[in-house]
């Protein structure tokens, strides 16, 4: 009884080792990926790591979840054989955004200070790593930016380039979403599932938003069946669980009137 107590106490240490660390980790990797990310309020690493030095820390967590020495070096090369791929797209995000708020003065302001972007960020880290079969990682990673910008991307998501997150805070998005290229969404949206059972764990849950939709704040989005075509607009507060083709326009059909009064109490 006192060695499975042992044994039971031993992993839940294991286990706290390995979130601790990968949240440090997480602050190191993201700004070894992207040199401009380094807002103090999202990701403050108390260095900047070489390649090397993040190599040995990741296979350093890996040990702890029992991977073995091969999967391990296999899973370090894979995620650093394509951090430049991973550069490469963040580069395109961070110019996309500022090409399209005009409220951004540049790239760099963008990869320093917009939540958005961290969330971008920190999902396509997290989805090399969910497509190189890492346990758990990927999860702390995205929630991590989800408890630091209320948006909430699942690590399994397929991403497409130059996606515009602006303000973000509500934002979700399902494990087997796929989105296009050059998508912007705001606030309030969700691109989520019809149903939430546990069989249908292996099939499409989520929504397809293919290339140069943008979905205005509000908009909830279900079905894996749910394609919503290239150039569309999703209008604020949208419920939608059925494919739109391409070059649509969905709005509510609710009418807001301004009365105005009058007689103005002064």
């Amino acid at each position: 009884m006192k060695e499975k107590n042992q044994e039971e106490l031993d992993q839940k240490i294991r286990q706290l080792e390995v979130v601790v660390r990968a949240k440090n980790y997480h602050s190191g990797l993201i700004s070894f990926v992207h040199p401009h990310v380094l807002c103090e309020t999202l990701c403050y690493p108390e260095k900047i790591h070489t390649e090397e030095e993040l190599r040995v820390e990741l296979k350093k967590i890996l040990l702890l979840l029992d991977e073995n020495h091969a999967s391990i070096a296999n899973t370090v090369d894979h995620l650093f054989g394509h951090l430049c791929e991973v550069r490469e797209r963040l580069m395109e995000d961070a110019q996309f955004i500022a090409e399209n708020d005009p409220a951004a003065s540049s790239a760099e302001e963008v990869a320093m200070v917009y939540p958005g972007f961290f969330a971008i960020a920190t999902y396509r880290i997290a989805h090399l790593l969910y497509v190189a079969g890492v346990p758990i990682i990927p999860r702390i990673f995205s929630e991590l930016a989800h408890s630091k910008t209320g948006i909430d991307i699942n690590p399994g998501a397929h991403i497409g380039h130059s996606f515009f997150i602006d303000h973000g805070t509500g934002i979700v998005i399902g494990e087997t979403t796929i989105i296009g290229n050059n998508v912007k969404i705001y606030q309030g949206v969700t691109l989520g599932a019809l149903s939430v059972h546990k069989a249908d764990a292996e099939v499409k849950r989520h929504p397809t938003i293919e290339d140069g939709v943008t979905i205005y704040a509000g908009a909830t989005i279900l079905g894996g069946d749910t394609v919503v075509g290239r150039e569309s607009i999703v209008g604020g507060n949208v419920w939608l669980t059925e494919s739109v083709p391409p070059g649509s326009k969905i709005f509510n059909n609710m009418e807001s009137k301004i009365v105005y009064c009058k007689n103005i109490c002064k």
